[in-house]
């Protein structure tokens, strides 16, 4: 069981782990050094990093000055990240899983600090984190303002009805969307351009089910509920309007089964490579 011990900050007193205290310590000695090589980044880094207590604070922070508009001003927005850390603290622990994540598939990535200052992949599933606690507690319009808002901001659009994981990464992010039933579980990867969406107009259940570990290319379109099973491929361009059975890899349109079952998460090792077979879309 993680070590656990109270900070308090913009957030008020929380529990902070041991595991979020060691990330946020890394995280602030990537900004003092980036700060040392580059003194022109000093107030964008003391703003959004150094100036903080905890990887919690800055979060809080970071997505709010973010999402800021004209209604709602940064301090409303980070009292409503505060009230969702302090409510379930397992959006803190889901952010800080999604940040290694990125660090760890990303060789854009070189560290931490990059992610949490810049890829807007990274911001937008938070945002979504926040608009889904909202979503959960009946709180639907101002959902759906903060959908809107990293729509407008990051190019992402999360329905704050989806139901996402930890330990995700959208890389790039631009163009994603994903619709109101659509369930994303953990270890899952996408590129930009990637749909989880419908079939038509119909209400209900009509969304994408990814499961753990899957890998989804650049413009690839899951539409319908279905599901694409755990440790599957969806090659970049491809539609896919069936069940992917899980360790396959599927490409085209409509997408069909390449090559054999493979045993990694091509979540993980983020191997874009189809089989060696002839293929034409």
């Amino acid at each position: 069981m993680q070590q656990a011990e109270r900070r308090t900050g913009l957030c008020g007193e929380r529990v902070e782990t041991r595991f979020a205290r060691d990330t946020w310590t890394q995280i602030r000695e990537e900004a003092v050094s980036a700060v040392e090589h580059d003194r022109v980044m000093r107030e964008v880094i003391r703003d959004t990093v150094l100036s903080h207590e905890s990887f919690g604070d800055a979060l809080a922070h970071r997505v709010a000055r973010k999402l800021a508009d004209y209604a709602l001003s940064i301090e409303s927005l980070e009292g409503i990240v505060c009230e969702a850390f302090a409510t379930d603290p397992d959006i803190e622990a889901a952010a800080l899983a999604d940040l290694t994540a990125v660090r760890d598939r990303d060789p854009a990535s070189p560290d931490l600090l990059t992610p949490f200052l810049f890829f807007k992949g990274y911001l937008a599933i938070q945002s979504y984190r926040f608009a889904h606690f909202l979503w959960k507690r009946g709180r639907l319009h101002l959902a759906k303002h903060l959908q809107s808002r990293a729509s407008d901001v990051f190019g992402v659009d999360i329905h704050p009805a989806a139901r996402l994981g930890r330990g995700l990464m959208i890389d790039h992010g631009t163009g994603v969307v994903v619709g109101e039933t659509a369930v994303i579980d953990d270890d899952v990867s996408m590129l930009q351009g990637v749909t989880l969406g419908g079939t038509g107009k119909h209400g209900g259940d009509r969304h994408p089910k990814i499961r753990r570990g899957v890998l989804l290319g650049a413009g690839a379109k899951i539409l319908g509920n279905i599901t694409v099973g755990e440790g599957a491929k969806v090659g970049a361009g491809s539609v896919v309007l069936e069940n992917v059975q899980p360790f396959t890899t599927v490409v085209g349109n409509p997408a069909r089964l390449v090559g054999t079952r493979h045993t990694y998460m091509p979540a993980l090792t983020m191997d874009q490579s189809l089989p060696p077979l002839d293929y034409a879309i």
